[in-house]
This record gives C-alpha cells, structure tokens and sequence, in this order.
C-alpha cells in the first residue's frame, strides 16, 4: 500500500513563486508518518515549496488541514479524488468543523490522531473505511514518534521542531488551541524528548519546542528544563507571561539554553484583555513588568499582539509599536484579530451578527489580512494599521534603536542573530498582506462526497 501525506500551502498566485517565508519542517506530516505501520509506503510533499505529483501512483492521501489552509486543502483533495483516490483529513480544522471537512474527504480524523490512526489504515486496507474516526479522550503522546525520513531533501530552515508538550490550560477566547484541546495539555516524559533532541541535534543549529505554552506544569516544566541543561543546545519556544513571575523558572529556562520566548500579550487596554479573558497578562505589574524580567535574564522576547477588539481605537497601533520600541524588544507580531470556527470568540460574532462572511476561509473574496468581521474601527482600517505598525516596528531606526540592548546584542552571535531576523521580518512586513486563499489557478468545481457527515451520526 501507498501512502501520500500533504501539506498544503495557504494559496497561490499563477506565475508568482510561493510566498518564501520562514518555512520550517512540517512535523504534523512526520508524526502521521511515525504513526504509519512500516509495510506501508510513505511519500510526503510540501506544497509551500514543491509541485505535487497528482499523477503519482499512490491508494490513500492524507492531508493535515487548517483554517487558513481549508480551500486549498480542499482542491488538493478534489484533484485526487478526480483521479478516484480516496482521500482522509484531519488536523486542527478538520476538528473544528468536521461536518464541512467531511465534505471533500471520503475520512475524517476528529481530534488527535495517536489512537485512531492505525485503526484507520487497517480498516483501509480491509476495504472498510469509516467515514469518521474520533479519538475519545487525550493520548498517550510518548506513541507520537515523528518519522523525519519523508522530510529529506526539502531546504526547511536549520531549525529542528521538537513537541515537548501539546495543548494549554488558559481558556483565551479567540484561541483554537484551548478549544481543541479543551483547555488540556499533555505532556511526553522526559527521557523520550531528550532522546528525540540527541537524535536530530547535530543536525540542527536551534531546537524549537512547538508547544503551545511551555510553562503550562510549573513543576514538570522545570524538571524538564533541569533535564536539559547537560545537553548544551540552544532553543526557542512559546509561553505564557505567567513564566515571568517565576525566578526560578527563569533561571531555569536560561541555564538550559533559551534563547527566546514567544509571549502572547495581545493588548495594552485592561478591558480587551477582560474581553479575551486573558487578565493574567495585567497581573503582577503586567506586560512591562514581564519585559523587564525577561531581560534580567537575559531571554529575547517575541511579543505577539492583536487588533480588532471593541476597545481599540487609531491609536492602539501606534502604542503597541512605540510600547516595544521603547522597551527595545526582540520581534513583535502586530495581528488583526482571527475568529476561528469553534471558538467562542467565532461563536459570539456569529450571534452577534457580525460575521462578514458565513465561511470567511472558503470565500472567493476573502483575502489573507483582511478583517471577516465588523467592529468599532472599520476592518480595512485595521488591516492597513496592522501592516504600518509592522513596517514602522521593523523600519531601520527602530532596529537600530533596539539593537541597543545587551538581551539582543550582548554578544558576536547575538548581534548576527538579530540584525538576520529583523531584516528579513522587515521585507516580509507587507508580504502575506491581501494574499489570496486556494489556488487561483485551480480550475473547476470542488469535488464533493455525496454523503454527508451527519448521515453517518445518525446510523451509528
């Protein structure tokens, strides 16, 4: 048996090259092929940086899908299923809104794939493929052995994805994580991750743990961060501001070798963090206080933030901007806000009427950075003030204001470090505005499975 995994990009523009971007391994595609049975053939195509062999011979595809990458995902699936082979999806979307996924795939994967996976491939194989497959409760995630075979030969960044830890505890409410997961996390033992960073560090100049929030476990984290140390590698993340409150954590994370921390602090105004139900980010001297701690320790900072809310007004932007100019921070993202199917916040503007677009990901219209919903400030207001707070915090005096710092510039490799990232987010600060969703060359209709999703609820 063969077997074909995609990972599909956002969309395309005929006779433009994809957008290049920080394209780093796709590790959902290594874990689904860890998970396969050895006696199947596993082919892997990234469709961020190659053309996928339609014509391939090949019995099963299988596409990890997300919001973003829905439409696309779906002619992928269509041009297979042209060709009469079956196709299975699964991934955050294909959760969220099962019933549409289930539209374009002959299988659904609902939830984690760990204790359903096997199951599905078997029934394949016997010629009695569910329609859907849904993991009951939370793997064990230790059975998540990523299979980086199907990733040789691709030209990712030197930068190794390793999963420490998978889900979040926090209940934010724009979140997809917290909704997937049920504000749950899951964590793998100690010895299987480390055993995982052995076998790809010497192949790799930077460990990025993909978890959701490192800090979710305290006291496993930091038996974990202790764990570490004797490795000597260097690695990134993403985190929750509750960290900064921690010493101990701190000095941790430092001694194990983190470089850097992607901390969501989202906004300045106390009201839209109640909005989002994420207060914690103003407890404890808040969001400045957190800056201040993070270089004590000398730990860069990637600060995330996110516009659309009904507190923000013109100025927000340029307070965001000027907030992390001032405070000399490593990166920052400025966002406009995203209603992701399934989320409460999504649920809330649905009832509220104030969705533009009943699927915003599969209109024809919608374009990358535009806003699918109506707030106080216009939504082409805050798509083109998202983009000048991203040129303005990446434009050539503020980096070299904030290269002025001993967190990002403390050393030769700092120094590198930094002037390579914030050069190359300033080329890409307008490079994903208005990019389209789907292939624009895809021809035809999207091809569709004749029985429905909620058939196959009632006759089981």
């Amino acid at each position: 048996m063969r077997l074909t995994i995609i990972h599909p990009c956002i969309g395309r523009i005929p006779g433009k090259k994809y957008i290049k971007g920080w394209q780093m391994e796709s590790l959902p595609a290594a874990h689904l092929a860890g998970l396969t049975p050895k006696h199947i053939d596993v082919k892997f195509y990234d469709d961020r940086m190659e053309q996928i062999p339609f014509d391939e011979n090949t019995d099963l595809v299988a596409i990890s899908i997300e919001t973003y990458t829905a439409k696309r995902a779906y002619q992928i699936a269509t041009e297979y299923r042209r060709r009469n082979i079956p196709v299975v999806m699964g991934g955050f979307h294909a959760t969220l809104v099962p019933e549409e996924v289930a539209e374009y795939a002959e299988a659904v994967v609902v939830g984690e794939a760990e204790d359903v996976w096997k199951d599905l491939i078997e029934d394949f194989e016997n010629g009695k493929l569910k329609r859907l497959y849904r993991s009951e409760k939370r793997p064990d995630i230790k059975k998540a052995k990523p299979d980086r075979s199907v990733l040789a030969g691709k030209r990712y960044l030197p930068i190794g994805l390793v999963e420490a830890a998978r889900g979040c505890t926090f209940k934010c409410d724009f979140c997809v994580i917290q909704t997937y997961f049920n504000s749950t996390q899951n964590r793998k033992d100690t010895e299987s991750i480390l055993d995982e960073i052995k076998s790809i560090y010497d192949k790799s100049k930077l460990i990025f743990f993909v978890d959701d929030n490192i800090v979710s476990h305290p006291s496993q984290a930091k038996e974990f961060y202790r764990a570490l140390i004797p490795l000597k590698i260097k690695w990134v993340s993403q985190a929750a501001i509750t960290m900064t409150h921690d010493d101990e954590m701190l000095k941790l994370l430092k001694e194990s070798g983190c470089q850097g921390v992607l901390i969501g602090f989202e906004s300045l105004n106390p009201k839209n963090l109640e909005k989002m139900n994420k207060t914690f980010n103003g407890t404890r001297g808040g969001i400045e206080r957190a800056v201040q701690r993070m270089n004590q320790f000398g730990i860069r900072l990637y600060a995330t933030f996110i516009f659309g809310y009904e507190n923000d007004t013109l100025d927000s932007f340029q307070e965001a901007v000027e907030f992390c100019i001032k405070h000399k921070i490593f990166m920052a993202a400025f966002n406009h806000l995203t209603p992701f199917p399934g989320t409460p916040l999504y649920k809330r503007l649905e009832s509220e009427g104030k969705l533009l677009y009943s699927k915003w990901w599969l209109a024809d219209e919608y374009r990358y950075g535009q806003v699918p919903f109506q707030t106080n400030l216009d939504p082409e207001v805050i798509r083109t003030e998202c983009v000048k707070a991203r040129k303005s915090f990446y434009s050539f005096p503020s980096i070299l204001k904030r290269m002025f710092s001993k967190t990002n510039s403390g050393s030769f490799f700092m120094l590198q470090a930094f002037l390579f990232i914030n050069l190359l987010l300033r080329k890409e600060a307008t490079l994903r505005d208005l990019y389209p969703l789907g292939d624009l060359s895809f021809k035809g209709e999207l091809m569709k499975v004749k029985e429905p999703l909620l058939a196959i609820h009632q006759n089981q």
